[in-house]
């Protein structure tokens, strides 16, 4: 047991020449973000703030995917997406190739986005979490009516067909 834990713990060690640059991936990730401009068309601008004194250079690759198809942007920052419609629900992804003087990160992230008419700019769609759950009751007042399979009102029930009152299934043999 005690030598495959050291086994486990030299291979996650050997996949960084030290711990440091394994963790500072990460939070190098976690610091990059992107920026919705407001107005149409969608136009991005990725965000460095907090790491750009700590890196070489920042490589942005946007998309956005629509229904139909996905689209690179035009123009260099701000990134412009001027095939994609306001009324798309656009999934939305970066890769950021993140360049320090000892290695190469790549950070990669998507969101789905709609626009937001009030504030004329796109916004992450998100549906929340649910906080309950509640059955629904169909509180429909019993008419007695009669129908045919095919939705028709009957005014008599037909002899050996089925027919349908108050939401449930008969056929009236005699």
């Amino acid at each position: 047991m005690k030598k495959k834990l050291i086994i486990i713990l030299l291979v996650v060690l050997a996949a960084c020449a030290t711990p440091k640059e394994c963790c500072s991936q990460n939070n190098l990730c976690d610091s990059l973000s992107y920026t919705a401009l407001e107005g149409l068309p969608l136009t991005v601008t990725g965000n460095a703030d907090g790491i750009i004194n700590m890196v070489d250079s920042i490589e942005w690759w946007f998309t956005a995917c629509n229904s139909v198809a996905c689209y690179t942007p035009q123009g260099n920052n701000p990134y412009s997406f001027p095939l994609i419609n306001m009324t798309d629900t656009v999934k939305f992804c970066y890769d950021a190739y993140v360049y320090t003087p000892n290695q190469m990160i790549v950070c990669t992230h998507c969101d789905s986005l709609v626009f937001d008419y009030t504030d004329s700019t796109y916004v992450l769609f998100s549906l929340g979490n649910p906080t309950g759950i509640a059955e629904l009751t169909n509180n429909k007042i019993v008419n007695n009516k009669m129908y045919d399979v095919y939705g028709r009102e009957l005014l008599t029930a037909p002899i050996g067909q089925m027919y349908i009152q108050n939401r449930k299934k008969y056929i009236r043999l005699k």
